[in-house]
């Protein structure tokens, strides 16, 4: 039995015009975290997408803005997710499972990180120590081998390593990778339309300047 031929044609008369876009919403204006928060938070990020000879670093992207926006958003809450008993330890598979939502484990979790430094470091906070203490402390949530008071630090780290990757690149509407630093990073050209404009390039390298959701100096928005 032979199959039925497949047929391609050209979809032509599409709305579309180069160099526009319509704009999204935006988020600004929602906050979550307090100033102590905020300030322990950008240690903790700064650590872990530290400034280097490759670029600003988690701080200065705004991951603590963009986490900021989400927590005080339905993701915070978390609205879409199912946050009923029975709370038990699950496997890695099976994702979040904690019984705080998002906002309520990132607050537990700073205040007691803080906690335990100003009782371990001399009244100290943790965005106060060194970095190599930083760096020690996150290891030990990572690895689990923290005590946090009311919180799981294992949890509380791999949500916070999520979110700071998820700040670090995502479009500068949502408050982080500012001046797209995390899209030039890895070369990423951004929410363009399509790429029609440079298809003939034989080959050579395509560099493009990133463009977000809200467009660039070169887009006009109508």
């Amino acid at each position: 039995m032979l199959a039925s031929p497949a047929f391609a044609r050209t979809i032509a008369g599409l709305p579309w015009s180069p160099a526009q876009t319509s704009t999204p919403q935006s988020l600004v204006g929602q906050h979550f975290l307090t100033a102590a928060e905020k300030h322990c938070l950008d240690a903790l990020t700064g650590r872990l997408i530290p400034s280097d000879e490759y670029g600003p670093g988690a701080p200065e992207a705004g991951v603590t803005t963009f986490i900021d926006r989400q927590l005080a958003g339905f993701f915070g809450r978390g609205d879409r997710w199912y946050m009923q008993a029975p709370f038990r330890d699950g496997i890695p598979g099976q994702g979040y499972q904690s019984e705080h939502a998002p906002a309520q484990l990132y607050r537990r979790a700073l205040a007691s990180l803080d906690a335990f430094c100003r009782a371990t470091f001399g009244g100290r906070l943790y965005a106060e120590l060194e970095t190599e203490a930083q760096d020690e402390l996150l290891r030990q949530m990572e690895a689990g081998d923290l005590s946090l008071e009311g919180v799981s630090a294992e949890t509380f780290f791999g949500l916070l390593w999520e979110n700071t990757i998820e700040g670090f690149f995502c479009d500068p509407l949502y408050g982080g990778n500012r001046d797209m630093v995390g899209w030039k990073l890895v070369g990423f050209p951004g929410a363009r339309y399509d790429y029609r404009d440079v298809l003939d390039h034989n080959g050579a390298p395509v560099r493009l300047e990133p463009v977000g959701l809200m467009g660039g100096p070169q887009w006009r928005v109508d």
